[in-house]
């Protein structure tokens, strides 16, 4: 029989599927679970984007490679109208979400290094690792929130001018919750211009920016930035598997790649999801309704678990987009030792064991494995429910009040958390 290809032997099992396997099995035993570790949008697809599903379930050819050009240019059109890019519907490129078309993209490319900050979205080096590229961690400092700095960048790449790269930068940023300010987008354009880099903009948490102020890099570096993003989190669609790619005119040539990659492995995107997501694109008064509620409830969520964390002296970057935050337990690092624990996944597994309380470690995204850190997902709450009490009541002030009262199981898990962490202090 035949084996495995050897390169499989570089690639482990997501840190994700270790803690779900933990929380399957505490659950089935009885024990409450804080899915706090799952990064999926609590809240449900827009009615016009579900109700054009339906009007066109009847939908079955196989549509063009590079998918149905009227939602290519309702696509190119939102680009114009938000971020003042001209975006045609021959520079977007439709796949089954943005992880394939990342993967798709490394697939294509011919490069001697991926740059990634540290840390970086946990699927990012196995994409690498399996398409035969090299990874290489780009330190980052907390004093700047973790956040890649463009000085740092340059020092980098001075080390062997000659190399070809690629950046895949995204933000707002899973895992940490903040985001770049146009000031150090623009430092970080300089340099990916002067060397050349062709970056990925990750942009898919863009729509999910709490002020609703996310800017793209493509502003500062057009010929160099393909742009990712897609419905999975701005319209809680992520089993719906719909990605976008967005390029520039310069690289042409990749997108004609990735066509090529496309036509041999997916063919096209399902045809009914496309048809509906020509709705997702259009700014009506109710999609703009639906963006305003959903962010001002995760920034309220999201500074809730801020401000209860940072009050014991758990630090981390501030939310400002998405659903996530990056907690650092360094401060009671010897109580953690002590007790046996010697890296993030360690403490995340003996955390989810004595509390319920699922978290991801930051070794799975790229930091040190000695480092106490993990990501959160403040998403446990009943998006639905939420989003309906907030339309039916305009004018409601959603703070910290408010997450009290209508999202229980995130004010009890960060309770929870919290009475562990203090506790280790009264270990001798």
């Amino acid at each position: 029989m035949i084996g495995l290809n050897s390169i499989m032997a570089k690639v482990k099992p997501s840190a994700t599927l270790a803690i779900n396997e933990l929380s399957a099995k505490l659950i089935s035993e009885g024990k409450e679970v804080f899915r706090l570790g799952f990064g999926q949008s609590p809240f449900p697809v827009p009615n016009k984007v579900v109700e054009a599903l339906k009007k066109n379930a009847h939908q079955k050819d196989y549509l063009p490679v590079q998918g149905l050009k009227s939602l290519r240019e309702e696509i190119g059109s939102f680009f114009g109208r938000r971020y003042s890019l001209p975006v045609g519907a021959e520079e977007v490129l439709i796949g089954p979400g943005s992880k394939e078309l990342i993967y798709n993209f490394q697939v294509s490319c011919a490069f001697d290094e991926l740059l990634l900050p540290t840390p970086s979205w946990v699927s990012y080096e196995p994409q690498a690792i399996l398409t035969g590229h090299k990874v290489v961690w780009l330190s980052t400092k907390k004093e700047n929130g973790w956040k890649l700095d463009a000085k740092a960048l340059e020092e980098h790449c001075k080390k062997d001018p000659d190399q070809k790269r690629a950046i895949i930068l995204n933000y707002p940023s899973n895992p940490l919750g903040n985001t770049y300010s146009d000031e150090e987008l623009q430092a970080l354009a300089e340099v990916l211009r002067k060397k050349q880099i062709i970056v990925i903009a990750d942009e898919i948490y863009g729509e999910v920016h709490h002020e609703g102020q996310h800017q793209t890099i493509a502003k500062y570096y057009p010929e160099g930035t393909i742009i990712s993003t897609g419905l999975s989190k701005w319209a809680g669609a992520g089993g719906w598997r719909f990605g976008v790619f967005v390029f520039p005119p310069q690289l042409r040539y990749l997108q004609d790649a990735m066509a090529i990659v496309a036509s041999e492995t997916f063919t096209s995107v399902s045809a009914p999801i496309q048809y509906a997501a020509i709705e997702a694109y259009k700014e009506d008064e109710s999609l703009k309704l639906y963006l305003e509620h959903t962010r001002k409830v995760l920034k309220a969520v999201g500074l809730y678990v801020y401000d209860e964390l940072t009050t014991i002296g758990i630090s981390m970057p501030k939310p400002e987009g998405g659903f996530y935050l990056y907690p650092s337990f360094e401060k009671w690092r010897p109580y953690l030792i002590f007790m046996g624990l010697t890296n993030s996944e360690d403490f995340c597994s003996h955390l989810l064991s004595e509390t319920g309380v699922a978290l991801l470690p930051g070794m799975a995204f790229g930091h040190p494995h000695d480092h106490f850190a993990a990501r959160l997902s403040y998403v446990d709450f009943d998006g639905e429910k939420i989003l309906k009490y907030v339309m039916e009541n305009p004018g409601i002030n959603i703070d910290k009040s408010f997450v009290e009262n209508h999202c229980a199981r995130i004010v009890l898990a960060i309770k929870r958390l919290i009475t562990w962490t203090l506790s280790l202090e009264k270990i001798q």
